[in-house]
């Protein structure tokens, strides 16, 4: 595995623990989800066009 399969596949499991429905993030709102979601965008560009 490449170093950005692993890099995007902690960011997803990182993306679905800061779901507002689990019961530690229930008060965060969606700000670290919304922000993460971003990064993971990102992140799957880049590894979409090959630069990671």
């Amino acid at each position: 595995m490449s170093v950005g399969t692993i890099l995007l596949i902690i960011l997803v499991l990182i993306l679905v623990g800061a779901l507002p429905t689990w019961g530690h993030s229930r008060e965060w709102g969606y700000g670290p989800s919304g922000i993460l979601g971003f990064i993971l965008i990102i992140v799957l560009i880049l590894f979409l066009m090959g630069r990671i």
